[in-house]
């Protein structure tokens, strides 16, 4: 984590980003369009939108060295994956399930930052972690295992955590060099590509869509992309990735409100009791994690 501190408090844009990626699965759901191809015009108008405030970071593009190429390279390629993955289980499976599985995130994250970075989790941080992981089999429990399909999406699930995680970590080696705003242009772009070549060497329509859908590829692009995933690539900048990670907890509980109410998709009172576990869970983890911060400035 950088020695230097945001602007604001780093509380705000973390619940923003919160709220933003819980429409991502809803946005996805209305899409009839195969997810690839949501996915590659995601990343595509996202681009697009952030070209025109990437001027002043166009000398810092020489300053990348070859190891950091390749490690974008990767972070792209892993991003897209995630992508894939996870919104093709939202074909399989529940929101609430698909969701829920990709908040187990922070384990991933955890363990990987443990290996790479020697991070280290208070006992109170650890019991938050704890706490939402509990609340996070609650909310899915209702769903997951019913059927041979609903086993595929959460499977699907699963596997996009885990290249989310990948990808979350590699982030965190490189924007110490990079800058985040950069590192976010040059991902989406290689995450675009990938979809791109995945698109054409399926044969799959890329074109001939309806207007209904190019307003969810942009809505997708700039709702749960750029006040989502670009939010919590500059909060790497300050904060654990751990910390970022432990923000999709969040997204179960938003998403799977809005699909009761937009899609009928009714929880259990059961679901809804893992929902606060999980909600009391990010409180206090988030809760240790920033008052740590005083207590060693103080030291």
């Amino acid at each position: 984590m950088n020695k230097t501190s945001p602007s604001i408090s780093p509380i705000i844009p973390l619940i923003v980003g919160m709220i933003a990626i819980s429409f991502a699965p809803i946005l996805v759901r209305f899409s009839d369009a195969p997810v690839s191809v949501q996915g590659m015009y995601r990343m595509l108008f996202t681009v697009l939108l952030m070209l025109p405030f990437g001027k002043r970071h166009a000398q810092s593009i020489s300053k990348i060295s070859g190891k950091d190429w390749t490690l974008l390279a990767l972070a792209g390629f892993f991003l897209a994956l995630h992508f894939l993955l996870w919104m093709a289980s939202l074909d399989y499976t529940s929101i609430a399930s698909s969701t829920i599985i990709l908040s187990l995130e922070p384990v991933f994250v955890m363990a990987g930052a443990y290996f790479v970075f020697k991070d280290k989790l208070s006992k109170f941080a650890l019991a938050g972690l704890t706490i939402a992981l509990i609340g996070a089999f609650c909310v899915g429990s209702g769903d997951i295992g019913l059927s041979s399909a609903a086993f595929k999406g959460d499977l699907l699930s699963l596997l996009g955590t885990l290249a989310v995680a990948i990808n979350m970590l590699i982030a965190k080696q490189i924007l110490s060099r990079v800058p985040s705003f950069l590192y976010s242009l040059i991902v989406f772009a290689i995450a675009f590509i990938c979809f791109a070549g995945y698109n054409l060497s399926l044969g799959y329509n890329i074109v001939s869509y309806p207007s209904g859908e190019w307003l969810i590829f942009l809505l997708l692009a700039i709702v749960p992309t750029v006040f989502g995933h670009m939010i919590f690539n500059w909060l790497l900048q300050y904060v654990k990735p751990t910390t970022i990670s432990i923000t999709v907890f969040a997204e179960p509980v938003g998403a799977s409100l809005l699909g009761i109410f937009i899609f009928g998709e009714m929880v259990t009172s059961f679901q809804l009791v893992g929902g606060a576990f999980i909600i009391m869970g990010l409180l206090l983890y988030m809760r240790t994690e920033y008052s740590a911060k005083p207590v060693a400035e103080a030291a």
